[in-house]
C-alpha cells in the first residue's frame, strides 16, 4: 500500500486532518473572552512558526506571479475563515461546531470538480457520503444540533465555505515549496486579522491563552497545511478535501472527551463509517492507459519516478527543482491527480 501514490497522498491528508481536528475544542477553551480576529491572528502567527518546523527540501520557489493568489488564500483561509470559526465556537457547542466542519469536504469536492474537472468516481463519492453520514450520526447524539445556537452554526458553516475556497485557490500552489506557501499565507493572514481586530477594538490574547493559541496554530494550521499541500500535490483537491473531513470527527471525539460522553453507540457507528471512508481512499487504485502531451514546467522531482529521464551534467541525485521539458509519451501505471496526471476522463 505504501507504494501507491494515492495511498501516500492519503496519509498526508489524514495527518493534516488529525492535527487540525484537535484544535477546535482547544480553540474554544483558549479563546474565551478573546476577539475573533485576535484569535485568528494568534493562530496564524503560530502557523508561521509551524511553517519552519521541518526542513523544506529542494522545492520550487515562489515568484511574483504567485503573490496575488497567496494574498487571496490568506484573506479567505487565514483571516476570515478562522475568525468566523472562532466566533462560532464561542456561540455554540464544540461538538456541533466540530461536526459542521464536515461541510468543508463537501464544498471542496464540489469546487474541485467544477473548477479543475477532477475525476472522483463512485469510490470517492461513496467515501464522501460515508463521512457525511458519520458526521450526521454524531450530530444525532443527544440532539446536539437542536440545542446549538443558529448564528454560531452559521458562522462555522461560513468558515467551511471560506476554507473550501482556500483549498481550491491553493491547488496550483501545491507544486511550490509548501513551507514558503504556509509561511506567507500565515504572515499575511495574521497581519490582516490583527489589523481588523485592532480596528474593532477586540481584546487580545495574553499569557497562557496566547501560548496555547500559538501552539494550536503551529500544529493545526502550520504543519497541518504543509501536509495538506503535499496531499494535494499527490492526489488532487477533491480527494484531499474528502479525506480531510476526518478532522471534524477528531474534534467531536475530543469534545466528547471533555465531558459529554452520552450517545456512545452513535460515536462507535460513526467511527466505523469514517474508517470505511479512509479505507476506500487509502486502498484506491487508479490505473489506465494515458497520454502525456509535451509540457515544460518546474517543480521538485526525482529521476527514478518514471516521468523524469532528462540528463544532468554532472549527474544529480535525489530531489531537486529546475525548469525542464517533457516530450510526448504514453504508458499505463498507477497514478493520482498529481502535476503530471491532470488529464480528462470519460
Amino acid at each position: 500500500m505504501s507504494a501507491s501514490p494515492i495511498a501516500r497522498g492519503s496519509w498526508f491528508a489524514l495527518g493534516a486532518a488529525v492535527l487540525f481536528g484537535v484544535t477546535a475544542p482547544l480553540v474554544k477553551q483558549l479563546g474565551v473572552g478573546i476577539g475573533s480576529f485576535a484569535t485568528a491572528a494568534a493562530l496564524y502567527a503560530g502557523a508561521a512558526l509551524g511553517a519552519g518546523a521541518f526542513g523544506g527540501g529542494n522545492e520550487r520557489r515562489l515568484g511574483r506571479r504567485e503573490f496575488g493568489r497567496i494574498t487571496l488564500v490568506a484573506v479567505c483561509g487565514a483571516a476570515l475563515a478562522p475568525a468566523a470559526l472562532a466566533w462560532g465556537l464561542q456561540h455554540t457547542s464544540v461538538v456541533a461546531a466540530s461536526l459542521l466542519l464536515n461541510l468543508e469536504a463537501l464544498f471542496t469536492v464540489i469546487l474541485a470538480r467544477v473548477v479543475y474537472r477532477e475525476p472522483t468516481g463512485a469510490r470517492v463519492t461513496l467515501a464522501v457520503l460515508s463521512m457525511l453520514t458519520g458526521g450526521a450520526l454524531l450530530a444525532l447524539r443527544a440532539g446536539s444540533l437542536a440545542r446549538a445556537d443558529a448564528l454560531g452554526l452559521g458562522a462555522v458553516a461560513l468558515a467551511t465555505l471560506l476554507w473550501a475556497l482556500d483549498n481550491t485557490l491553493s491547488r496550483p500552489l501545491a507544486d511550490f515549496d509548501p513551507r514558503a506557501v504556509v509561511f506567507w499565507k500565515a504572515i499575511l493572514g495574521a497581519a490582516l486579522a490583527s489589523g481588523v481586530g485592532a480596528f474593532l477594538g477586540e481584546r487580545r490574547a495574553h499569557g497562557a491563552p496566547l501560548l496555547g493559541l500559538l501552539a494550536c496554530g503551529a500544529a493545526g494550521y502550520g504543519v497541518s497545511l504543509r501536509l495538506y499541500l503535499r496531499a494535494q500535490r499527490a492526489i488532487g483537491a477533491a480527494r484531499t478535501g474528502s479525506l480531510f473531513s476526518v478532522a471534524p470527527f477528531v474534534g467531536a471525539a475530543l469534545g466528547l472527551g471533555f465531558g459529554d460522553r452520552s450517545g456512545l453507540g452513535f460515536v462507535a457507528l460513526s467511527a466505523a463509517l469514517f474508517g470505511l471512508a479512509v479505507y476506500l481512499h487509502v486502498t484506491e487504485k487508479h490505473q489506465h492507459f494515458h497520454v502525456h502531451e509535451p509540457l515544460e514546467h518546474e517543480h521538485a522531482h526525482r529521476h527514478d519516478d518514471g516521468h523524469h529521464d532528462h540528463v544532468h551534467e554532472p549527474p544529480v541525485q535525489g530531489s531537486h527543482s529546475h525548469p525542464h521539458r517533457h516530450g510526448r509519451s504514453a504508458h499505463n501505471h498507477p497514478h493520482g491527480a498529481d502535476l503530471h496526471h491532470r488529464h480528462g476522463h470519460r
